[in-house]
């Protein structure tokens, strides 16, 4: 959910650089339409920087390696670098795509076809604000956004600033935060966490303290089935009423996460790409195995043995035909 957005209108230069990006790869032949452009056999995954992304990577990895006997690389980066990865050749697959609509019709253009939409991956996404039920309770309404008008100082710094603290994660996450506050007039800033891991950090610090604490956030994530959390209600979410990111009157949208496969290694459609065009799975899923990732502290080789050791139900349906006949 990074700074892949089409909820993050583009500049003007910024399409530009983008563009010019794309065009560097198919000059080069990187991007070949076909074959794997780095000369050797591994499928190359992106890696983005949350949990339930790292699930998905885990397990599927594991089974490309252990069912198919393929080697498999993660490659570690942000949303909208690992869109030019696609390009260049440096990675075969998206594996949660959270609405780049900007960048699906710049690398996906027919004339210049560098990436195809893999369709679905199961889960169900959604982003918003989030409070702990314990400040619902104590400050009834302040979970609507006029409650949080009203509100706002309660969420201010210890260093005695006069604006509420909005505790975001990493800075390339999709976002329309700022222009939701600037729409609904509210007296709070943006303070970005870092990471994933270090935005939970300070919000477990703050809930088992019972502290004020209003923050960015999203679904599927294993964390929501350990503290009480409710998400701040918005007007729903318009086409287009983010078109302007500093003036958004409305909520995040709804995303149906979908896969971006490279283009040369959807047409090669060996085994590993059709078992990640057959995958699919639940949040329910992504959930158990992030959940031994991030709690258990297993390595991510661990919980995805284990998920799979204990759902070969859901798995082997994503097997290819020629590797279930195998098995």
């Amino acid at each position: 959910m990074s700074v892949h957005s089409s909820r993050r209108a583009a500049t003007a230069m910024k399409t530009a650089a983008i563009s010019l990006t794309a065009l560097l790869a198919v000059s080069c032949g990187s991007a070949d339409s076909g074959g794997d452009p780095n000369g050797d056999d591994k499928v190359r995954i992106a890696l983005n920087g949350w949990v339930g992304y790292e699930a998905d990577a885990a397990v599927l990895s594991y089974l490309i390696e252990n069912e198919l006997g393929e080697a498999t690389e993660l490659v570690e980066d942000d949303e909208e670098s690992s869109w030019s990865g696609l390009a260049d050749g440096s990675v075969d697959v998206i594996l949660e795509n959270w609405g780049h609509e900007d960048l699906m019709e710049l690398y996906g253009d027919p004339e210049n076809q560098l990436v195809v939409d893999g369709g679905p991956n199961g889960n169900s996404g959604g982003i918003g604000w989030y409070i702990p039920q314990y400040l619902v309770d104590q400050y009834p309404g302040i979970d609507t956004y006029q409650g949080l008008q009203d509100n706002a100082d309660i969420f201010s710094s210890a260093q005695g600033s006069d604006m509420g603290r909005f505790l975001a994660a990493d800075p390339t996450f999709v976002t329309q935060d700022q222009g939701m506050i600037n729409h609904f007039g509210m007296d709070l800033e943006i303070e970005y966490a870092g990471s994933e891991e270090e935005q939970l950090q300070e919000v477990r610090k703050a809930y088992d303290e019972k502290e004020p604490v209003l923050f960015y956030f999203y679904e599927p994530q294993w964390i929501h089935e350990e503290l009480d959390l409710v998400k701040v209600d918005f007007p729903d979410y318009v086409p287009m009423c983010e078109i302007d990111p500093e003036d958004v009157g409305c909520d995040y949208p709804e995303y149906e996460l979908n896969k971006i496969f490279r283009k040369g290694f959807a047409d090669e459609n060996s085994p590993a790409y059709q078992l990640l065009d057959n995958w699919t799975w639940t949040n329910e899923d992504q959930d158990e195995v992030a959940r031994m990732i991030a709690d258990e502290g297993m390595d991510r080789e661990d919980a995805a043995r284990t998920w799979v050791e204990a759902n070969p139900d859901v798995w082997k349906q994503w097997l290819p035909a020629s590797a279930s006949a195998d098995g």
